[in-house]
């Protein structure tokens, strides 16, 4: 009966498990045998009686509900070996072996079963030998009649296998695998796969894959459709293959986070037949069923972890009630020399009327370069102050730090608000004058960076916290700032366009304001593809012809590796070439990450004061960095970043009344390239651009390091299953409006699932 239920399952729930029909079979058998069931067999006989006509989650159900009755035995969800069995409890992993698994990732069974194929391959094509074509991939069942390995001059082996079916002969072949012909001796049975070759007159295969048939018929690699791993040189497919047929083999029933009643309004698998599917189908209908069901869970999950955030926020946390309107917000605006953009107005009425609020704000302010995060962010700590608080904006380098503190402090003048700048590079005296000052309460606004998380940075009464370029720092880092305060309100900013499918999930929990205008007399970046000498030589007279008019010019070196001494090294022979070689009668400067903080600090001063015409320099100047005069960029190898990181760079031209030009250099060589920078060519627009990247690179290359109970998708894929998302945050937030702290029965599984993948992210929930 055992074998039944599994097979059942096995088959996707289609009523194959026995012969004859799975439901006809159990009927068959309850009618002679189901006294047992006592008070249950009507419900037994007439669930079995309609299980044709029922969906997939009430099959499933009607096949949970069986097991412990028909068995007379207990098989609770995960029954078998836990989810978190280490991987060296399957037989032929020893230490080693282990070891290599673990370099990917795979430690326990729970990590195989998430190891999801990449592709599969259809080896259901069953033939005999003498029906076999050349140049066509098939199966066969056939015995070893002859093994041979021969050698070959330069220490190589060749090692032939002849196999036959009764209706023909075909020899296998491998190179330099000698232990093949260990395996399969004379006499042995298998399935092979492969594609049929003809060699000397014999049809041949070239290393097949191949199922010894054991007494059970159980085939892994061949006869059925295949999954295909994402495998490493030391890590093969074919024993992820067997390793996850061993896993199933050992483990119960997979626990399900999802409730029986959500599965069946939706129609989707259970957990355990989804993930069996997924890696061992029996069609191609059963994968595409599985992973919809896999997707749906993932993105769920995802979803009921942002809404517990966001209800937590809103409903258990006291924040500080401050109110928009006043004095000092009605001084500010009044000083200002121009108007506020629409955009920009209506963001600071979203956020006062946060503010004003007794809970925390949680707000995402995004928008396009150059569009005033800066005066949104300042006027919100206008509010703050003038209700008795003070505030502090943090930057994820010491470069936009300082541009941070210099514009913000021209602003705060004629209002009469002291403004500080701290970091790592301010002398001690002075720190400890700054931190005295925050302590008692006689500063009201700091900006900086990392350094405003030291122990020795204590606030009287924090009432705003800031973090621009949030995806530059760590969810750990950007808690520590708020932990400075009592619950104050934040306003996370970013500068990068993020499209609606990626501000569903990376940003789901926070209320979202967006800037998507420019202030008014900003001109468009003019953008071209430069892939030849003539182009080049033409760039470099567009930097002379600019800077002999008072302006100045960016020359960007595009990131070699992950090594930023690499990049800092190209900046740097770069810097030499120019300076030597195209622009000796110019002042050529460079800027590093490499580079100590003083360092960078003159050479922007330099190129902020004209000193410096030409500054060449690497990404550390992606965002931030303010220089009206700036108005030629040229990026070197534009072919190496992404649509929205080419974006934020030529965002650093243009910004005064001359508009700018961004040349990208590039020998593009394929065509993903050339549609990505024609992109970045044809449009000014972040956010169609942040599409574009999107649909083109994939969110793995995009997402930044918010969280990685957020980021890491393993099945989901945000374009191709935006719908999903949609309906799955929609039935998230409604199940935590209805079970805000997940304690109904129904709900056990889920919330261990969200508890794994958000960890310490939800520690209010799962541990006070």
């Amino acid at each position: 009966m055992r074998e039944a239920l599994d097979g059942e399952r096995a088959t996707g729930l289609q009523d194959r498990g026995l012969l004859g029909g799975f439901a006809a079979a159990l009927l068959r058998l309850l009618r002679t045998e189901g006294k047992a069931l006592g008070k249950d067999r009507a419900w037994a006989m007439a669930a079995l009686t309609s299980y044709r006509l029922k969906d997939r989650a009430g099959r499933d159900d009607v096949v949970l509900r069986f097991t412990p009755h028909l068995l007379d035995e207990p098989l609770p969800d995960g029954a078998g070996a836990p989810l978190d069995t280490p991987v060296s409890s399957l037989p032929g992993v020893g230490e080693k072996v282990a070891e290599r698994l673990d370099g990917i990732g795979l430690r326990t069974l729970g990590d195989l079963l998430d190891h999801l194929p990449r592709a599969y391959i259809d080896r259901r094509d069953m033939r005999q030998i003498q029906d076999l074509r050349l140049e066509q991939e098939a199966t066969v069942i056939a015995t070893v009649k002859k093994t041979s390995v021969d050698r070959i001059r330069g220490n190589r082996s060749r090692v032939v296998v002849t196999i036959s079916d009764g209706t023909g002969y075909v020899d296998c072949v491998w190179w330099n695998q000698d232990w093949r012909a260990r395996t399969l001796t004379e006499g042995t049975e298998a399935a092979f796969s492969g594609k049929v070759k003809a060699f000397r007159g014999r049809p041949q295969m070239d290393s097949p894959a191949y199922d010894l048939l054991r007494s059970s018929g159980e085939s892994v690699h061949t006869g059925r459709i295949v999954p295909i791993y994402p495998a490493t040189e030391k890590v093969s497919a074919t024993m992820l293959r067997r390793l996850l047929h061993n896993a199933f083999e050992r483990l119960g029933r997979v626990p399900d986070p999802l409730p029986a009643e959500l599965r069946a309004t939706r129609d989707l698998l259970s957990k355990d037949v989804a993930t069996k599917l997924v890696h061992f189908p029996d069609s191609l209908e059963q994968i595409a069923d599985a992973r919809r069901r896999l997707v749906f869970e993932e993105l769920f999950v995802m979803q009921v972890g942002l809404a517990l955030r966001k209800r937590h926020v809103e409903s258990d946390l006291r924040g500080i009630a401050q109110a928009p309107k006043g004095e000092l917000t009605q001084a500010f605006l009044e000083s200002l020399p121009f108007r506020p953009t629409h955009a920009q107005t209506k963001a600071m009425h979203e956020i006062g009327t946060d503010m004003s609020q007794p809970r925390p704000m949680h707000r995402l302010l995004q928008g396009e370069v150059g569009s005033g995060k800066t005066l949104v962010a300042v006027h919100a700590a206008m509010i703050a102050i003038q209700n008795g608080n003070q505030a502090a904006i943090m930057a994820p380098t010491e470069v936009l730090a300082e541009q941070h503190a210099k514009k913000i402090k021209e602003l705060c003048v004629p209002v009469d608000v002291d403004v500080e700048l701290l970091t790592g590079s301010v002398p001690q005296a002075k720190r400890r004058e700054i931190t005295a000052r925050l302590a008692n309460g006689n500063l009201k606004l700091v900006c900086g960076t990392h350094a405003l998380l030291s122990e020795d940075v204590a606030f009287q009464r924090l009432g705003l916290a800031v973090v621009d370029e949030q995806h530059r720092f760590g969810l750990a880092q950007r808690m520590l700032l708020r932990e400075k305060g009592e619950d104050p309100d934040v306003l996370i900013m970013t500068a990068t366009p993020i499209p609606r499918t990626m501000a569903l999930t990376l940003y789901g929990d926070l209320d979202v304001s967006v800037l998507d205008e420019l202030p008014a007399g900003r001109q468009p970046i003019v953008t071209e593809i430069a892939s030849d000498a003539a182009a080049r030589r033409r760039a470099y007279e567009l930097i002379r012809s600019e800077v002999a008019a008072g302006r100045r010019a960016f020359v960007v070196c595009a990131l070699v590796d992950e090594s930023n001494s690499l990049e800092a090294k190209a900046a740097v022979a770069e810097a030499e070439r120019l300076r030597s070689d195209v622009f000796p009668e110019l002042e050529v400067g460079l800027l590093h990450g490499q580079m100590r903080p003083a360092e960078k600090d003159e050479v922007m001063e330099r190129f902020r004061r004209g000193e410096v015409s030409v500054l060449i320099a690497t990404t550390v100047i992606e965002v931030g960095v303010d220089v009206p005069e700036a108005t030629v960029m040229l990026i070197e190898n534009a072919e190496r970043f992404g649509l929205s990181q080419l974006h934020q760079l030529r965002g650093r031209v243009g910004r005064g009344a001359w508009g700018g030009r961004c040349v990208l250099f590039s020998e593009v060589k394929t065509e993903e390239a050339r549609t990505r920078l024609q992109a970045v060519a044809d449009s000014n627009d972040g956010f169609v651009l942040a599409e574009k990247d999107l649909e083109i690179r994939g969110e793995g290359t995009i997402f930044g390091t918010r969280q990685a109970g957020i980021t890491d998708l393993k099945v989901a894929r945000l374009v191709e299953d935006f719908p999903v998302v949609v309906e799955a945050r929609e039935v998230a937030f409604d199940l935590v409006d209805a079970d805000p702290k997940l304690s109904r029965p129904e709900h056990v599984l889920l919330r261990g699932e969200v508890a794994r993948r958000f960890g310490d992210q939800l520690e209010w929930l799962f541990h006070g």
